[in-house]
């Protein structure tokens, strides 16, 4: 215990924590990240945890740096073992002037302890930390949330939990029906009679969602659903994350109806993006899809104290309709074929409106070298690797935020060396940008085994391809 690290002018940690589940790897993680902010450092960690109560094993990697970090690298500098299997798991993983600590403690002496090991002067820089979860809820409880509909489904759980804490603060209701079926009638009930409502599932319980998701868009009901990929089909890996959603929730549901598909990268754009869902549904009328996943709704990522999201003017539909599920004239079912035209030229009319309201918000965002000639594309979580790896590399990087309506990037990418990073084993973005520009994008970064992607390893994929 008695060497320590040298500082280095751009430095950049690792910390492993693991055990197994109920021994505390989140509680020391917490404790270590709290004295590393204290001491004016940029944290981010990630949670690697198994479908169980106890046992097991689980860990979290806490990189920290004395500039703004979003993601984690392969190479660990120092390992906490809470028990045995943690070491003969990962030390494989360890540096070689790595340290390993072991014990079975979580407290607060072990996590003054590991900064011991680090040579870290005094910074002055100022920030908090938050997950998409608590993104989620604080940006839908400042846009009015009245109701949140939701069946236990990780990784959708957490936003149920961040939600449910705050139900008698903000004066909206949290509700957990029977099933997910049961989650969007319900949702679809209380929005009918004015309530400004969200539901919230994973993949397996927004397949079961699909049939109301279709009565929303005949029926023109207002109403958010949060959708937290993890990987599938089936019930797929439950703990992990994924990107294997993207052309459910663009396709889902039967028949031609408009709907808003939005996808943040961060706890900041989930603030953001929830905002805009809920404006464009109740403006609309149309169901609104935050396309999230596991990654980003529980990894915690450094926010700066001076970033201040930018919540959407709420609007709040309270005109009294008669609704149907059916093709309908003043909610009374119809076969009449003019009346069937007119209500789809409406409804046609409507979707091109949506687009262009559209584009008076941030659809996408450019970082990195612009007018660079290599291009990485990108949406969701994998915003933070990305935006780590490619600092000192000749890449423009295209975020896109808005998967539907989709945003004018052609120009962005014609004539340039497109490189797709996506979790998933097909790479789904490049094919809803084959459909939308008519460009192939050929050169495909994929990870699709449940885990994030690191910085390190990211890099070198990157540096490969360009």
């Amino acid at each position: 215990m008695a060497s320590s690290f040298d500082y280095k002018k751009r430095m950049r940690y690792n910390v492993l924590i693991g055990g197994q589940a109920g021994q505390g790897p989140n509680h020391l993680t917490k404790i270590l990240a709290e004295a590393l902010i204290k001491k004016g450092y940029f944290v981010f960690y990630s949670r690697d945890y198994q479908s169980l109560i106890r046992g097991g094993h689980n860990f979290n990697i806490l990189t920290f740096s004395d500039e703004l970090v979003y993601s984690n690298d392969s190479k660990i500098d120092v390992i906490v073992a809470l028990d045995d299997n943690t070491e003969k798991i990962h030390k494989k993983d360890l540096k070689k002037d790595g340290k390993i600590i072991k014990t079975d403690s979580s407290d607060n002496e072990i996590g003054n302890k590991i900064l011991n090991l680090f040579n870290l002067p005094k910074k002055k820089n100022g920030f908090s930390l938050m997950n998409g979860s608590q993104g989620i809820a604080e940006g839908s409880i400042k846009s009015g949330l009245d109701i949140y509909y939701a069946y236990p489904m990780t990784p959708a759980t957490p936003l149920l939990f961040e939600l449910a804490q705050r139900e008698e603060k903000d004066n909206l209701l949290v509700f957990q029906p029977e099933n997910e079926i049961s989650v969007a009638i319900a949702g679809i009930g209380s929005a009918l009679t004015g309530a400004k409502v969200m539901v919230g599932t994973s993949g397996g319980g927004f397949d079961l969602m699909t049939e109301a998701l279709s009565l929303t868009g005949q029926a023109e009901v207002p109403i958010v659903f949060y959708l937290a990929q993890r990987p599938g089909p089936g019930t797929g890996v439950p703990t992990y994350t994924g990107q294997g959603d993207l052309m459910m929730a663009l396709h889902s549901g039967h028949g031609e109806f408009s709907r808003l598909v939005l996808s943040p990268g961060d706890p900041v754009e989930c603030q953001e993006l929830i905002s805009q869902a809920f404006y464009f549904s109740q403006k609309y009328r149309i169901p609104c899809i935050i396309l999230s996943d596991k990654h980003l709704s529980e990894a915690a990522y450094p926010l700066l104290n001076k970033e201040k999201p930018v919540i959407t003017k709420s609007l709040k539909s309270n005109s009294l309709i008669k609704y149907s599920s059916y093709e309908s004239e003043d909610g009374i079912a119809t076969s009449d074929p003019e009346v069937i035209k007119n209500n789809i030229s409406r409804r046609l009319k409507k979707a091109q409106e949506i687009k262009k309201e559209a584009q008076k918000f941030t659809m996408y965002k450019i970082f990195g070298k612009k007018d660079s000639k290599n291009v990485v594309l990108s949406y969701g979580s994998t915003k933070g690797a990305i935006l780590d790896s490619i600092e000192d590399l000749d890449v423009k990087f295209i975020q896109v935020l808005y998967l539907e309506p989709f945003p004018d990037i052609r120009k962005d990418l014609e004539d340039k060396k497109v490189i797709l990073v996506e979790n998933s084993s097909t790479g789904m973005l490049a094919d809803l940008i084959r459909e939308k520009t008519g460009i192939r994008v050929e050169s495909k970064i994929l990870r699709a085994d449940g885990r994030p992607f690191l910085c390190d390893e990211l890099k070198e994929e990157i540096m490969r391809l360009i």
